[in-house]
């Protein structure tokens, strides 16, 4: 499956947070991403991604590990992903770098999420701030097959109209990308 996505800047969280809340109950979260590539970054090259994502909420924990493919649709960044739960993430680590990998970068996400049905969709909006880059973020996405995927965007897009997103707030930025530069 294709995670069907697309971010924003958002100019009034707040103003925004009212709208998702019409639509949802709000589940606080906080991500604690680290991101794994091989020495010389071939994975990052290639435009492929390997996370270990532990999600806090609700005072529940849990782990999953998510191998993102490189983007199908390189205006909106969507990319093919794979996910499974982890039991412990110190393991999963361990292996991780035994198998040859190493951190590329670590980091939180302050996330409130919103799980709702749009266009006939399931669809999760977040609200993301990172602490280390300005800034507040909206995330909506669905999940659709590589030949649904240009329609599942348009749905996503409608959601971010209607949520009072304009298309020139887009970004394809990744946090990643965005965290190593605050950080050098």
């Amino acid at each position: 499956m294709i995670e069907a996505e697309l971010k924003a800047r958002v100019h009034d969280p707040e103003a925004l947070r009212a709208r998702l809340r019409t639509r949802a109950d709000e589940e606080v979260s906080v991500y604690r991403d680290t991101y794994y590539d091989r020495p010389g970054r071939p994975f990052t090259a290639a435009g492929r991604e390997l996370r270990v994502r532990v999600v806090e909420a609700a005072g529940m924990r849990r782990t999953v590990l998510t191998y993102k493919e490189p983007a199908v649709d390189e205006a909106s960044g969507s990319k093919p992903e794979h996910e499974t739960k982890v039991a412990d993430p110190a393991v999963i680590d361990t292996v991780l770098i035994a198998l040859g990998a190493e951190h590329l970068v670590a980091f939180e996400k302050h996330c409130a999420n919103y799980r709702f049905t749009a266009c006939g969709r399931d669809m999760l909006a977040t609200l993301v701030a990172v602490p280390e880059i300005d800034g507040t973020f909206i995330e909506v996405e669905t999940m659709a097959d590589e030949d649904d995927l240009t329609a599942a965007l348009d749905d996503v897009r409608v959601v971010l109209a209607e949520l009072g997103i304009a298309d020139d707030d887009l970004t394809t930025e990744q946090y990643t990308d965005a965290v190593m530069r605050a950080r050098s």
